[in-house]
């Protein structure tokens, strides 16, 4: 009977978007302490991290794209071009991601998302811990989360 009162939509609307994220905002808010002590300070923002690599030409040869919130690094993605990759360059370039996040920006964790045909292996080389695998996700693939935490 209840839902015959509301008439449903299914469309893009910023206004309403925005309007629904400030209200989960302030429901999250004032149901977690944590979320709340973070209101109107720096720390409630997402900061960019970008991290490149140019070959001597000035071409780029991997980067690494991201954003601290919340004491952690989140890693959003991790290119190193074919011509580049076995050279240790990935793995620098992270290593830098990571230092700038901990020394910089306070942060104690970070986290990214993986697919089983691009890199998870390589993450665990890096100290990084597999905390949620997704399969089928999209169909025929396998997402894995990772953590690893950067301060003991």
């Amino acid at each position: 009977m209840v839902c015959r009162m509301f008439r449903i939509e299914a469309e893009v609307d910023k206004g309403r978007r925005d309007l629904l994220r400030s209200r989960l905002r302030d429901t999250n808010s004032a149901a977690s302490p944590v979320l709340s002590a973070l209101r109107g300070t720096p720390g409630e923002r997402e900061v960019p991290l970008h991290v490149w690599a140019l070959d001597p030409s000035g071409d780029l040869a991997g980067g690494l794209v991201g954003h601290t919130w919340a004491t952690w690094l989140h890693v959003t993605y991790l290119w190193v071009d074919a011509r580049h990759r076995g050279a240790g360059l990935g793995s620098r370039l992270l290593a830098e991601a990571e230092r700038i996040a901990r020394a910089d920006r306070g942060c104690a964790s970070a986290r990214l998302e993986t697919w089983d045909f691009q890199a998870p292996e390589f993450y665990r080389r890096q100290g990084y811990d597999v905390v949620c695998v997704i399969p089928d996700y999209p169909p025929g693939i396998t997402e894995f989360t990772l953590t690893k935490r950067l301060i003991s």
